[in-house]
């Protein structure tokens, strides 16, 4: 399995996005426009990263400026993420 996206609902109304596996170039435009396409607020549920490169920390670092809560991140992409928005 590369990856794997699941699509659900939680009590704040919000669509979570649930990413399972590598987050590769395929994923992440996948991601996009899956986001694209949603109204309500977004949270992104990253306890399931098993991979991802820079291109992913780049990617989930706009997401998150956008006002998209990333949820769950594993520790070595947060601090990716975070080193993307400094």
């Amino acid at each position: 399995m590369t990856f794997k996206i699941k699509r659900l609902f939680n009590k704040e109304n919000a669509i979570v996005l649930h990413v399972c596996g590598r987050v590769d170039i395929e994923c992440l435009s996948t991601l996009k426009e899956l986001i694209e396409t949603e109204d309500a607020k977004i949270v992104l549920d990253l306890s399931e990263v098993t991979l991802a490169g820079r291109d992913a920390a780049t990617f989930l670092a706009g997401c998150e400026l956008k006002g998209i809560e990333l949820r769950n991140s594993p520790p070595f992409l947060r601090g990716w993420i975070d080193n993307e928005t400094i």
